[in-house]
């Protein structure tokens, strides 16, 4: 160290730092300038992608946002129509119903009426019969002119056994 002292020179000293003033005005002139437009540059450029990050992520969750509301109508319109599928099934399946009730209450009526028909039919038939057989008996009693009511009765008889009814 002392070796320094003994060599320290007061006019270099002054020139070197001179020269040190001199490159530092040059480089504030002319380096600087550059080196801080450069990291101005970066400094804005990053900013801006930081901007854009942010304003994505904006739009990302407007985007999620407008999802989720067009999911939700989608969902809402999907329920109303299942609603209303279901409300023709059970509207359909109720006329259908209906119509088999009215169809087999018109079956029922028709076979009512076709019986009540049959019945009278019936009934007349019999008593066609009956007639028919009254007369063919009081034939014979008159044929036979029987005089006595014990062979009267006898005759009757043997006639009713003899018919048979269907």
């Amino acid at each position: 160290m002392d070796q320094l002292l003994n060599d320290f020179s007061p006019g270099l000293f002054f020139m070197q730092a001179i020269i040190l003033l001199i490159l530092i005005a040059l480089m504030r002139k002319f380096a600087w300038k550059p080196i801080l437009e450069a990291l101005q540059s970066r400094e804005d450029g990053i900013q801006e992608a930081l901007d854009a990050a942010e304003e994505a992520k904006k739009e990302m969750a407007s985007l999620n946002a407008d999802n989720e509301r067009i999911l939700k109508e989608a969902r809402a319109e999907r329920d109303v129509l299942l609603k209303d599928a279901r409300e023709i099934k059970e509207q359909i399946i109720s006329e259908a119903k209906e119509e088999a009730q009215e169809q087999a209450n018109s079956i029922m009526e028709s076979a009512t009426a076709a019986i009540e028909v049959e019945k009278k039919a019936a009934i007349a038939e019999l008593k066609t019969q009956v007639a028919h057989l009254s007369i063919e008996i009081a034939e014979k009693v008159v044929k036979n002119e029987l005089s006595s009511k014990d062979d009267q009765l006898k005759l009757v008889d043997q006639i009713l056994g003899d018919v048979t009814l269907n």
